[in-house]
């Protein structure tokens, strides 16, 4: 592992697109554990004071419900998504592309994200909005989580505007950007530090990231780190 001591961030991946940043508050995004072959950890062994939600598939809603009703966190998504978690009790407050909200000393922004969103309820497919990004700016570090999307030329503008340190990008391909669009994509948003997500998790989203990484290399001079699921990284 690279550590990067600028911040006094800790970043940590659980596998499949689930991050957890440590600042003056803990953050956790797209909490999927209960069934994410990439993690031993369940939903009773994170203590979240904030859940950021990028869409409403299952593996990204994941265990939020049983996540924010055990500890009462909040819970921030596009407005439909948090309107359906407010109907099964979860403290949620819904937001929409562009919007920006303030946690205590961190900003949340929602970004557009390339792709479907739906929430599994009774047997049926239920609407929930559209599907999201985040830059989360915290202690002076700009930090994007892209959710699923597939490319966008927009992420320039994302990069332009918001000019993310450290951006977290799905490769798995098939529902999102494979390695080659995500590379075109690190070149258009132009952060310090690139980490691959999103990938592996399921025998149709198989990806090297070593791959992606090598693209990344040709194209532009952000800095990839590959990181195992449960690593913590010090920023």
């Amino acid at each position: 592992m690279f550590y990067y001591l600028m911040y006094g961030i800790q970043l940590i991946w659980y596998g499949h697109a689930c991050f957890e940043i440590r600042a003056s508050l803990n953050v956790l995004i797209d909490p999927f554990f209960r069934g994410n072959p990439k993690t031993n950890v369940l939903p009773e062994d994170v203590e979240p004071h904030v859940i950021l939600v990028t869409h409403g598939h299952y593996d990204h809603l994941g265990d939020t419900i049983e996540i924010a009703q055990r500890t009462g966190c909040k819970v921030i998504a596009v407005h439909e998504l948090a309107h359906y978690l407010r109907s099964q009790n979860v403290m949620a407050e819904g937001m929409n592309i562009g919007g920006r909200m303030k946690v205590n000393d961190i900003s949340v922004i929602m970004t557009d994200a390339n792709h479907s969103s739906s929430v599994s309820h009774a047997g049926l497919s239920l609407y929930a909005g559209r599907a999201a990004g985040f830059i989360l700016q915290v202690n002076g570090c700009s930090i994007y989580h892209a959710g699923d999307t597939g490319l966008f030329s927009d992420m320039q503008l994302i990069g332009d505007v918001y000019r993310p340190d450290i951006a977290l990008l799905p490769i798995g391909g098939r529902y999102t950007m494979d390695p080659e669009d995500a590379a075109r994509a690190v070149a258009l948003i132009r952060p310090k530090i690139v980490i691959p997500m999103h990938y592996s998790t399921f025998d149709v989203i198989v990806q090297d990231p070593l791959d992606f990484m090598k693209k990344v290399v040709s194209s532009c001079e952000t800095n990839v780190l590959i990181m195992n699921a449960g690593d913590v990284l010090d920023l």
